[in-house]
């Protein structure tokens, strides 16, 4: 395996933890704390980082480009034949980040979740059980 394939392989799954948290950052926190009463620790977050907002208004885009790299790591990750070298030292190292790059990938898709769940479903599905359950007219 080259060196540039050996850094691919292995950078991806970083890449993926990286971008889905920043789709935890700008949509399940702010969310997170204004229901927990908590309204004005977003406004001082928002004012101290206020690229949050740029995150949130292309929060389409941002869970879109972090879906894919998700999907590369997966696939690079998950191949067929792929092998690790046959030197014992390396080897074990192989299997060592592979088993590593593994755990960041499913982390990295449990926080993907959380913040798609945040940013996308739970306001509607509020909605729903609200017109459901108590019978609000929109």
């Amino acid at each position: 395996m080259s060196l540039q394939k050996y850094i691919n392989a292995h950078s991806m799954p970083w890449l993926a933890l990286f971008s889905t948290s920043a789709t935890l950052l700008c949509c399940a926190l702010p969310i997170l704390l204004v229901s927990l009463g908590m309204g004005a620790s977003v406004a001082s977050l928002v004012s101290n980082m206020p690229w949050l907002i740029t995150l949130s208004e292309h929060k389409i885009w941002l869970f879109s480009v972090s879906a894919l790299l998700l999907l590369f790591s997966f696939i690079s990750l998950f191949r067929p034949n792929r092998s690790c070298p046959s030197d014992a030292k390396l080897g074990h190292l192989c299997q060592k980040s592979q088993v590593w790059n593994r755990r960041i990938l499913w982390l990295s898709l449990i926080i993907w979740g959380i913040g798609f769940f945040a940013a996308f479903l739970a306001l509607p599905l509020q909605i729903w059980f609200d017109h459901l359950f108590i019978g609000v007219s929109a």
